[in-house]
């Protein structure tokens, strides 16, 4: 999955009407709403807007005629493959009637532009996990943890021996699983603490 490393804007001219974009990464809905409130315009002619979280989608055309303003914009994040993503486009009225399809072609077209410009990070889900190691099995854990270049994240001792807590990605823990089995002859065990997307 791929979502916005950062927020971004753009500004485009379509026969007088001012049209700006606004997008940025969100991963609820209350986030997304949030944003829309810190970006509309109130003097702004229309504040339309898309959403896409996950399977959750939501869109507005604040005035506009139905279906030429907020279908369009969520059409132009789903084009680009994006999640997590909001998507605010303010348009001042410069005198000029777009009709139906010219005002689709023009939020659609600001927000897929922008979406375009903007920086973006591929959503990779990370596992925290717990290892457990009697003492003499130090030196066999801290070696295979610098062979997959994991940082320990907590290193703490029990008196039965080392408590290592580090992060790895979801997509290598059953390779990793079985170079720990390799390692350890099957006496080491992992434990999940957590579960986050980064």
């Amino acid at each position: 999955m791929i979502t916005l490393a950062a927020p971004c804007e753009l500004e485009q001219l379509v026969q007088k009407s001012r049209f700006i974009a606004r997008a940025a990464p969100a991963t609820t809905p209350e986030e997304a709403l949030a944003f829309l409130e810190r970006v509309r315009e109130p003097e702004a002619t229309h504040n339309c807007w898309a959403y896409q979280i996950g399977l959750l989608y939501r869109f507005c055309d604040d005035g506009e005629p139905g279906g030429t303003a907020g279908q369009p914009i969520l059409r132009a994040i789903q084009a680009q493959g994006l999640d997590r993503v909001m998507v605010v486009v303010t348009r001042y009225f410069g005198g000029v009637k777009l009709g139906a399809g010219g005002l689709a072609r023009a939020y659609g077209g600001v927000a897929a532009e922008c979406l375009r410009q903007a920086p973006k990070r591929e959503i990779v889900p990370r596992l925290r996990l717990r290892l457990e190691a009697p003492f003499e099995m130090a030196g066999q854990v801290y070696a295979l943890l610098e062979r997959w270049k994991l940082a320990r994240e907590f290193e703490g001792y029990t008196e039965a021996g080392l408590v290592l807590e580090f992060v790895l990605e979801e997509a290598r823990l059953e390779a990793f699983r079985v170079a720990l089995r390799d390692a350890s002859r099957g006496a080491l065990r992992l434990e999940l603490v957590g579960r986050f997307e980064g």
